[in-house]
């Protein structure tokens, strides 16, 4: 179980390191590189700051500038996405990065002080840049050190680096969402009105428990 939870603590808070544009480019490799190592970096600091409204309000700032959350909510939702009228498409685009904020936030976050991470190689696929590198952490202090394979996917809108998926081995977080939110819109025969509105109820349950551990 605590296992579980430190994947999923790692592919949320990884992303923050939850518009697709003709200008998006595979990023170099060198610049790649850097851009892993240094976010990565900042991430495991801003993971270890003790007041957890401070923490919460410096992870939050590091995925609005470096997860290119446009691109991410487009792909989610497939082909309903050219379907949506320009203000449904916008509404579901301010509830997801909602839930995207509030779920790393309702997370088990006492592996923070135990992570460390070591960028083992970059690649360009199909437009995107690929980083793997080598994830460890230790559950308890009594317990052996593990590790686990992690890719970054990365492209260039402009200048600006941005993140669009992470794979915990082969588990890729925005195809796991892609997955889910088809579901759920099957669940409602199609009516994205009412995914959007279940989709609302799930982030709204999810910062009510974030606030509730703020106040500990």
């Amino acid at each position: 179980m605590k296992r579980n939870c430190f994947l999923q603590l790692i592919s949320l808070l990884a992303a923050v390191c939850f518009s697709f544009s003709v200008q998006a480019e595979a990023v170099n490799a060198d610049k790649a590189r850097q851009w892993a190592e240094e976010k990565g970096e900042e991430l495991l600091t801003t993971f270890r700051i003790s007041d957890i409204r401070q923490r919460f309000n410096k992870l939050d700032s590091l995925f609005i500038e470096y997860v290119d959350i446009d691109y991410i909510s487009r792909f989610v939702v497939g082909r309903y996405w050219r379907t949506m009228p320009e203000a449904q498409q916008k509404q579901f685009q301010e509830v997801f990065n909602r839930y995207a904020l509030a779920m790393y936030k309702t997370l088990p976050l006492e592996f923070a002080s135990n992570l460390s991470y070591n960028v083992t190689g970059v690649s360009e696929d199909n437009g995107f840049t690929e980083i793997t590198a080598r994830v460890n952490f230790a559950l308890s202090p009594d317990k052996p050190a593990q590790s686990v394979n992690v890719r970054f996917r990365l492209h260039q809108v402009g200048d600006k680096i941005k993140l669009v998926d992470i794979k915990l081995e082969e588990s890729s977080l925005i195809l796991a969402y892609r997955t889910r939110f088809a579901e759920m819109i099957e669940g409602v025969d199609g009516e994205i009105e009412w995914f959007i509105e279940d989709l609302t109820d799930l982030a709204v349950s999810a910062e009510r428990n974030v606030q509730t551990k703020i106040r500990g």
